[in-house]
């Protein structure tokens, strides 16, 4: 019994289920239709108005309003055509004072920091010793000169003897090798004397180039050796000085052909590009190319007469290759970089813009020249086109704003009961009510009676005008701090951008704004209003 009460109730299900889904079914479709009908209707009651005459006139052109912008015109100037690289100063010659001989320091003759000329006197060395030396030297020298001459008045009376054959052969060699032998010894004390009369000259220690003094590294009463490691003090030669900087690989070519022609001018700027330290040529090249970065060392000699590069100083190079003469130039900010390379928006004569493409050429940090694709005198945006498109209409700073109008009319003859012509493109505000809502609009039940499309705009409205006029005056101190340079719409978007951070009484003025009616349509048909 339980297997047949089972069978049964598993067929009467199956039977149910078909029946369940066509309800299913049946309810979808049904939706559907509803939605579809309401959609329908609520179209036709959009568009639905009083009955129409004859076809409308001209409604006026809507559409965004004018963006203000900077324009520049296209100039000709010179412009340099130049490497940029980041170099080190490093003195021309660096230099550790030693003394030459050995002794105590009796003096100091710099001030550390200072600047001193070849050959200044730096330090003095005890010279009593070298003097008493040189006296020995001397002393010496004496003695073996008066053995000299004894020994060749001798050997002249000896040859006189010989020539008598007076005295043997053999003594007159003998007298004859002695004095060549004291000629010797003379010889040798002379140079003793000299040598003894340089080393008093070494006690004066002074400067073998023209620089700068370091910080000294002993001090007066110290026993310094010669030839001392540390020495008295380092200088450092500052006028001239060298600049040793990169520049990429692929402008060697360039550099190599330009400097091989004429001396290239160098100029020295700081870190920030702003305050030219120097000016002076360019030197040399390195014989070979840096592997890890691609690049050439090159030095660059400056005089340095006021001493504002420093050994060890990073600063930014830049080599003067040649001067374009009489390049088409124009600001930077009017050159910008889309998908297909660079291009200007160029300000035609009815205040619209054409999108050109053009070749930017070598530069300077504020103007760039056009290799192609833009004449002198032809205008192009320089501030405000981040937003523009092509053919849009712009505003020069001082042009007054164009009134903002509703859509292109184009009312035909319609039926009783049906309304006047169709809204034209445009964001023009409702028709005959400026801001104000579009049911409350003055004047709107005789523009749709008498059928000229006309402009959107109608009257101002002056409740419109007094609450934006004291939104004004409430947010001037916002619109300075927060939104500075900006007019119009673009001052009303970022007010309304930065709510959060408005003052309570701009707040309030702003919350008190109407809010704008519906985008007005074009003119209606001429015939009687509803």
């Amino acid at each position: 019994m339980d297997v047949r009460a089972k069978a049964r109730n598993l067929s009467v299900e199956s039977t149910r289920r078909p029946g369940r889904r066509v309800v299913i079914g049946l309810l979808v479709l049904v939706a559907i239709a509803a939605v579809i009908w309401l959609a329908v209707t609520l179209v036709h009651n959009s568009s639905a108005g009083g009955p129409g005459g004859g076809r409308g006139g001209p409604g006026g052109r809507g559409g965004r309003p004018a963006t203000t912008v900077g324009v520049a015109a296209a100039s000709q100037a010179d412009i340099p055509v130049t490497i940029d690289g980041l170099g080190t100063v490093t003195p021309a010659a660096t230099v550790t004072v030693s003394p030459q001989v050995s002794g105590t320091i009796t003096q100091i003759l710099f001030r550390e920091g200072q600047m001193v000329r070849k050959g200044q006197a730096l330090a003095i060395i005890d010279p009593r010793p070298l003097q008493m030396a040189l006296l020995q030297a001397q002393g010496q020298q004496a003695r073996d000169e008066a053995q000299l001459t004894n020994a060749r008045l001798l050997l002249q009376r000896d040859q006189t003897l010989l020539a008598q054959d007076s005295i043997a052969r053999q003594d007159v060699d003998t007298q004859a090798a002695l004095v060549k032998q004291l000629e010797g010894t003379v010889t040798t004390d002379r140079a003793a004397v000299g040598t003894a009369r340089l080393n008093l000259g070494f006690s004066r220690v002074v400067a073998p180039v023209s620089g700068r003094v370091g910080l000294r590294v002993i001090d007066v009463g110290n026993y310094i050796g010669a030839g001392s490691a540390a020495g008295i003090v380092v200088i450092t030669q500052i006028n001239p000085i060298d600049v040793e900087f990169t520049i990429p690989q692929d402008e060697v070519p360039r550099l190599q052909a330009q400097s091989a022609q004429a001396t290239l001018p160098v100029t020295a700027f700081d870190r920030t590009k702003t305050i030219n330290l120097d000016q002076g040529v360019f030197s040399t090249l390195d014989n070979q190319v840096d592997t890890t970065t691609g690049t050439v060392r090159a030095k660059a000699r400056f005089p340095n007469a006021a001493g504002r590069l420093f050994p060890n100083q990073f600063v930014n190079v830049r080599v003067n290759l040649q001067n374009l003469r009489g390049a088409v130039v124009v600001p930077v900010t009017a050159v910008r970089t889309g998908a297909d390379g660079d291009f200007v928006w160029k300000l035609n004569p009815d205040k619209t813009v054409t999108m050109r493409k053009v070749v930017r050429g070598p530069g300077t940090p504020t103007t760039v020249s056009i290799v192609q694709g833009l004449q002198v005198g032809e205008r192009v945006i320089t501030e405000g086109g981040d937003r523009l498109t092509e053919g849009a209409r712009v505003m020069l700073p001082g042009d007054k704003p164009m009134p903002q109008g509703g859509g292109r009319g184009r009312g035909r003859h319609r039926r009783p009961g049906q309304g006047g012509g169709a809204g034209g493109a445009g964001g023009g505000v409702a028709a005959g009510g400026g801001d104000q809502p579009a049911a409350n609009a003055p004047g709107a039940a005789p523009q749709a009676a008498q059928g000229g499309g006309g402009m959107g705009g109608g009257a101002p409205n002056p409740a419109m005008q007094a609450a934006r006029q004291a939104m004004m005056q409430a947010c001037a101190a916002d619109a300075k701090t927060l939104c500075a340079g900006q007019q119009g719409r673009e001052l009303n978007m970022c007010l309304r951008t930065n709510a959060d951070k408005l003052s309570a009484p701009c707040k309030d003025a702003m919350a008190k704004m109407p809010r704008r009616g519906p985008a007005g349509g074009g003119g209606g048909g001429a015939g009687p209003g509803a």
